[in-house]
């Protein structure tokens, strides 16, 4: 099999659901910071949500299975922790997708949550926990669904 281009990985990648919040990807997650050829191994650089990310090894083990389907023989996986993985780093689409699941998407700092049901700003936090650590349980004050809301870091 002839080396297949970047642009082909970052591809593939996109395909990689996060185990988590599965309508992610991880290049949606934006946790795929970096995909290069070093000769003749592909070097694909991740930085976890966070430090102590549980995720981070089934992660590791997806990227892998993903690209060794695809032909991929020489592979090297590199953690880098700083910068330190932000919310900023979302996606626009994995934004939408988030919302569409029924996860309100991190807001730029000062902006308001909105249910990702109705859209209401009439909102309510019931627990700094959600079902993951970087989501926090909300309920709508609108429409009374509880919904969970992906914290901004």
């Amino acid at each position: 099999m002839s080396r297949p281009s970047v642009e082909q990985v970052w591809q593939w990648l996109d395909a990689v659901p996060d185990p988590e919040i599965p309508v992610l990807s991880l290049v949606d997650l934006g946790i795929i910071r970096d995909v290069a050829w070093a000769e003749d191994t592909l070097q694909v650089t991740v930085t976890p949500t966070y430090s102590g990310c549980p995720a981070t090894t089934v992660i590791n083990l997806e990227i892998e299975a993903a690209l060794r389907a695809r032909g991929v023989e020489k592979l090297e996986l590199r953690r880098q922790l700083s910068p330190a993985w932000t919310t900023d780093w979302l996606s626009q689409k994995g934004r939408q997708r988030l919302e569409e699941y029924g996860i309100a998407p991190p807001q730029p700092s000062g902006a308001p949550a909105r249910c990702p049901r109705c859209g209401s700003e009439q909102l309510e936090k019931i627990s700094q926990f959600g079902s993951t650590p970087c989501k926090a349980q909300w309920r709508c004050q609108s429409c009374l669904e509880p919904f969970e809301h992906f914290k901004c870091i």
